[in-house]
């Protein structure tokens, strides 16, 4: 039996702390929008503007730990998080839309730091293993599927506006992220900082190799967020289901984004990447047949867990697929890159959502999702055939 190192099981617990964040404000961003925002077409702007944080963040949060070392960062992290946590809390008592949007920014840029626990663990492992510890860290968004959502029922009447309790409590589990955090050990297998700049990024992206993990990662994210977006304002403002039923089928899907890193990690060592891809593409494909069919709380359960396991293969598949384009010394820039266009995409996808789904309706917003997967389709298919070329 393969021994899990520490961090790989502490960034897990601490990443099921810290990702609670993102299923509190997928679960009540576009509600509480919808009461603050003087337009309904802004509801999701909080969502958005949580995910344009953590895109605007990669980039520095990255250069810091060059410079300084995961653990600091790590910690500077959370500490972001709890400053955006009580800010969302007073925003909502206060109820002012604008100062809820800047605590919902500020989540999203402690997410940032949180985007790279995954590598710190895979470069606590060997590079056989880095598929698997990948998964494990991505474990703890199964918890956060669980804490985020019940934390916001469980708090949603703390004060009299609803919700603003949840913001209060998040702010205790970020706490308790930041103490667990100074029990990271710092990996001496590859140094925390390197002076040595390797390859230009010119270079490296030329790979074949970088712009399949490239677009795996990001089209996953980018399809998933545009659906998950929509969905809570779609199912509870639009269709008319409850607030619970609503809060069941985000967590379900968040549930569904998570639950295959039990096995994915395997499945990829066993079947491959690019087979990996494909079936998060099918997945994909599968959840718009069935969001399109009809709008029933069933219906809108099975596309949404479709659209998590989807998620999970492509976001996984690219993670474990991107070091092979890079050496240890390139590994921040690259993986800046990476965090970069990842985020960027789905900040455009989610604030395009609200906007969609008001304008064009359901529908339309689900046949606006095809053609990016087309793209990651294309893409494995030429990797495919210059790799049986090169052989």
């Amino acid at each position: 039996m393969i021994k899990v190192p520490f961090n790989v099981w502490l960034l897990m617990c601490v990443g099921a702390l810290a990702m609670s964040a993102a299923s509190i404000v997928v679960f009540t961003g576009g509600i509480i929008g919808s009461a603050l925002a003087p337009s309904e077409t802004l509801a999701t702007l909080p969502l958005a503007l949580m995910i344009v944080g953590t895109a605007l963040a990669v980039i520095p949060v990255t250069m810091l730990m060059q410079r300084f070392g995961r653990k600091r960062v790590f910690i500077l992290g959370t500490c972001t998080s709890i400053v955006g946590s009580l800010v969302t809390c007073v925003a909502i008592m206060k109820s002012h839309f604008e100062l809820f949007c800047f605590g919902t920014f500020l989540l999203g840029a402690g997410l940032a730091y949180v985007q790279q626990y995954r590598f710190a663990a895979m470069e606590s492992v060997s590079p056989d293993q880095m598929a698997s510890a990948a998964a494990k860290v991505l474990l703890g968004g199964l918890a956060a599927a669980i804490i985020g959502p019940e934390l916001a029922l469980l708090s949603k009447d703390m004060f009299a506006q609803p919700f603003a309790g949840a913001y209060l409590s998040l702010a205790g589990l970020y706490l308790l992220a930041t103490t667990l955090l100074f029990l990271y050990r710092p990996n001496h297998i590859h140094s925390e900082t390197q002076t040595s700049e390797g390859r230009p990024l010119t270079t490296i992206i030329k790979q074949p190799v970088f712009w399949v993990a490239l677009l795996a990662a990001t089209v996953g994210y980018a399809v998933m967020s545009f659906i998950m977006t929509a969905t809570p304002m779609s199912m509870h403002i639009h269709d008319g289901h409850s607030l619970a039923d609503t809060k069941w089928v985000i967590q379900s899907h968040i549930m569904a984004m998570f639950i295959p890193s039990f096995f994915s990690g395997f499945l990829i060592r066993r079947y491959g990447v690019a087979k990996m891809m494909m079936t998060g593409v099918l997945a994909f494909v599968l959840c718009a047949v069935i969001a399109l069919i009809d709008r029933s709380l069933l219906h809108y359960w099975i596309a949404l867990i479709l659209l998590g396991i989807g998620w999970n293969f492509l976001f996984v598949s690219g993670t474990s697929l991107l070091p092979q384009s890079y050496k240890d010394n390139e590994r921040f820039k690259v993986q800046a890159l990476n965090e970069f266009s990842v985020f960027s995409i789905q900040a455009l996808a989610s604030l395009s959502s609200g906007w969609v789904l008001y304008q064009f309706g359901w529908e339309i917003l689900i046949y606006i999702s095809l053609p990016m997967l087309l793209v990651v389709v294309m893409a494995i298919y030429y990797w495919q055939r210059g790799q049986v070329k090169g052989a």
